[in-house]
C-alpha cells in the first residue's frame, strides 16, 4: 500500500482547491433588450450624414407620456412629425428611446448623425431620449434604470469614454431638456456613478 508524505497531501489538496474554483470571466456589459423599429412601424429613413459616435447625450422627448399610454404609437408620431414639412428631418432624431416603463426602442441608425431643433451640432453624439416631459413629470424608476444600463451598454459597445456623458442642455442654451426631474441625477453624479459601476 502506498502512503503520501505530509507535503504530498498538501500539494494534492491545493491542486484540488484550484481545480474546483470557478473560472473568472472577463466582465462585459449585458446587452439590454431593444425593441426594433419594425415594432413601432417605422418609415424608411432618408439618406443622411454618417458619423462615428464619440459621446453620449441624453434628452427627454418633451411631451407628456403616461405609463398607460402606448410608447410605440408615440414614437411613430415623433418620426412622422420630424420627417414632415415642419422639420423635414431624415428620420426620428434619436438613436434610442426609453419609455416610462423602461422599455427601450431602436431609433435611427447609430452611425447616422442625429437631429435637433436647437443650435448644437449633434455630429459625434449618440442620442438617447427618455419619453415624457421630465420637466413636469417625475422619472419612473424603471426608466432611470434602463437609461443607466443603456448608457453603460453603448459606452462599452462603441468604445465611448463615459466622461463624455452629458445632456442636451449642457450643449445648448436654448433648452431645459432633459427636464429638471431627470437633470438632477446628472447634477448629483448619480447616473455617472451607476454607469461606472456597470463598466468596472
Amino acid at each position: 500500500m502506498k502512503f503520501f508524505s505530509g507535503s504530498g497531501i498538501f500539494i494534492i489538496l491545493i491542486s484540488l482547491f484550484y481545480s474546483c474554483r470557478p473560472v473568472q470571466a472577463k466582465h462585459t456589459v449585458s446587452a439590454p433588450q431593444i425593441i426594433p423599429r419594425t415594432e413601432w412601424n417605422a418609415a424608411d429613413p432618408r439618406p443622411f450624414k454618417q458619423h462615428q459616435p464619440l459621446r453620449v447625450t441624453v434628452h427627454h422627448e418633451g411631451t407628456r407620456l403616461e405609463l398607460s399610454d402606448d410608447p410605440a404609437k408615440k414614437i411613430k408620431n415623433i418620426q412622422t412629425w420630424g420627417m414632415g414639412k415642419d422639420r423635414n428631418w431624415a428620420d426620428i432624431p434619436y438613436h434610442f428611446l426609453i419609455a416610462p416603463d423602461g422599455r427601450i426602442f431602436e431609433g435611427r441608425n447609430v452611425f447616422t448623425v442625429g437631429e435637433t431643433a436647437t443650435e448644437y451640432d449633434p455630429e459625434g453624439h449618440l442620442l438617447i431620449t427618455c419619453l415624457g416631459n421630465l420637466e413636469v413629470q417625475e422619472v419612473n424608476p424603471q426608466q432611470l434604470h434602463s437609461l443607466i444600463n443603456m448608457i453603460a451598454y453603448v459606452c462599452n459597445t462603441y468604445k465611448i469614454d463615459v466622461q463624455t456623458l452629458a445632456t442636451h442642455k449642457d450643449h445648448s442654451k436654448q433648452t431645459t431638456c432633459p427636464g429638471k426631474n431627470l437633470y438632477v441625477y446628472f447634477q448629483n453624479g448619480y447616473i455617472l456613478d451607476e454607469v461606472k459601476k456597470l463598466l468596472k
